[in-house]
């Protein structure tokens, strides 16, 4: 389900890309000039384009929300650090070290010392 909620989102927010991008300037942001059809009435007629714009820009909030309780569905109210700190810990493995024929200790007082044949 969610997979396909995400494809739609995706399929909007590129429709209204496309639709905001072939609309025509109105004019007066950043001083760019534009048509002065709505000068005298402060709001300009709905064009066909805007509405299908209002239209996308609606459903893209919709499958915004859609997503975001699915997200929320799926986390189940545990945190990541909750996570974290349930997870056993991994016991550190000892390293290994090369067999020398004898004790790595220094032999206690007492003790034989083992006599290892030399390498010739």
């Amino acid at each position: 389900m969610e997979n396909v909620v995400l494809v739609v989102h995706l399929i909007l927010a590129l429709s209204l890309i496309g639709v905001v991008l072939l609309q025509r300037s109105e004019g007066g942001g950043l001083g760019m000039g534009g048509g002065g059809g709505g000068v005298v009435s402060g709001r300009a007629a709905a064009t066909a384009l805007g509405k299908v714009t209002w239209g996308l820009a609606i459903a893209f909030i919709c499958t915004s929300i859609a997503l975001t309780i699915i997200a929320a569905e799926q986390s189940a109210g545990s945190s990541v650090i909750d996570r974290l700190t349930d997870a056993p810990t991994p016991a550190p493995a000892a390293p290994s070290l090369p067999d020398l024929g004898g004790s790595l200790l220094p032999p206690t007082p007492g003790e034989a010392t083992p006599i290892v044949p030399s390498a010739e």
